[in-house]
């Protein structure tokens, strides 16, 4: 007879992935209704073709598909089996990265008891930040290979939950571990002034830009909402890059000059001292350093997108991947969100290489190369800390 606790963990692991395949579900109306600018709560869910309401059982994540043979019950239409593949990974992904930290601790969370203990007693809010940064990377990624766009909506969500988090985790989970572990992004008290200041410097260069004082370049009234048409492919620009970019490092001198004032102003003899006793509770030492994760991890992205195009005079990267770096930085911390992006190329390589294999040519865009390199470093963070350690003695 089943023990009640191994009762309870299974009872547990299934609702983990049921609700994974749930969320996936949604990530499909996301996928398809969030670039096109529609609402994703209002109409319900309709067949395309017939535009038939899909009743509650037709809408079973997984199964529901499966039991419809792929195909509309009332117009008997196609649907695309990306529909169940994306639902099937997300369920994939919530419990492999469940069992990953809480049961094989692959990821040492510090937390001590059955998977499920370590996952009430505080790892709920690490698996949450993460699993966030994950299912919307996926979404992400899926757009960006259909559309060759990445929706800043959901970069921007994953920033505000990674950062919420990281500021509250010194209330949920013991700060200590949080440090031992690396849990959350963590600050210096000169990291954490720079992001501080590098924020009253957005706010400036975002007041600056909306007042017309600032002009922005094409890649930023894109970012505002453009809509794409996934029957075009993307066509080459018909604008001076290099002038263009130069707007862009216009609008980021505000963000810069802030940085720098603010690290000096912070070690100035009368506020150093106060500054280093507020760096010191858990909420500011954790929350600027996942602020300080957003700016340099959309820094290091903007940077190469920067010089890159003042070098080859053609745009490099887009400002969807520097968004995307930026919500990966809350999540990730500075130093671990730089690594992902230096480990992103190695992705692009082997692509490179199986389209010479097999004789493939299909350009694809460099956001889902990035977010697998985010998957990488959060699932073999400890490996490749204990690598880095051995290496360096850091």
């Amino acid at each position: 007879m089943m023990d009640g606790t191994v009762a309870a963990e299974w009872i547990w692991f299934a609702f983990i992935v049921a609700f994974g395949a749930c969320v996936g579900s949604f990530l499909n109306v996301v996928i398809y209704r969030l670039p096109r600018e529609k609402s994703l709560v209002r109409p319900g869910s309709a067949c395309p073709q017939c535009n038939t309401p899909i009743y509650f059982y037709d809408n079973i994540p997984l199964v529901s598909w499966l039991m419809l043979r792929g195909r509309c019950r009332q117009c008997n239409a196609p649907i695309s089996i990306r529909y169940f593949l994306v639902e099937l990974l997300t369920a994939v992904l919530f419990a492999g990265v469940y069992l990953w930290f809480f049961y094989v601790q692959g990821r040492q969370t510090g937390l001590e008891g059955t998977a499920v203990q370590q996952f009430f007693s505080g790892g709920w809010l690490f698996y949450l930040a993460v699993m966030t940064l994950l299912a919307a990377f996926l979404a992400a990624s899926a757009i960006d290979l259909e559309l060759w766009i990445i929706p800043i909506q959901l970069c921007w969500f994953v920033s505000m939950v990674g950062l919420a988090a990281a500021i509250a985790s010194g209330w949920v989970i013991d700060p200590d571990t949080i440090v031992t572990f690396q849990l959350f992004p963590q600050a210096t008290l000169s990291m954490a002034a720079m992001a501080a200041g590098a924020a009253i410097g957005t706010i400036i260069a975002l007041t600056l830009l909306w007042l017309g004082w600032i002009r922005p370049s094409y890649e930023m009234l894109e970012a505002e909402g453009a809509e794409a048409d996934s029957n075009v492919e993307p066509s080459e620009p018909d604008y001076n890059d290099r002038r263009e970019i130069l707007k862009e490092v216009v609008f980021l001198l505000p963000i810069l000059i802030g940085a720098a004032v603010a690290v000096k102003v912070a070690q100035w003899q009368p506020i150093a001292d106060k500054w280093t006793l507020f760096i010191q509770y858990p909420a500011a030492r954790f929350g600027f350093g996942a602020l300080a994760g957003y700016f340099i991890g959309g820094g290091v992205v903007w940077a190469t997108r920067i010089f890159g195009t003042l070098a080859f005079g053609k745009e490099a990267m887009g400002l969807g991947d520097v968004h995307l770096m930026a919500a990966a930085g809350t999540v990730l911390g500075p130093v671990w969100v730089v690594l992902a992006f230096f480990i992103a190329p190695f992705f692009g390589i082997l692509w490179a290489l199986y389209q010479a294999i097999f004789k493939k040519i299909r350009q694809i865009p460099y956001g889902p190369f990035l977010s697998t390199a985010v998957f990488v470093v959060i699932i073999f963070h400890d490996g490749i800390r204990k690598l880095i350690t051995t290496l360096y003695g850091v």
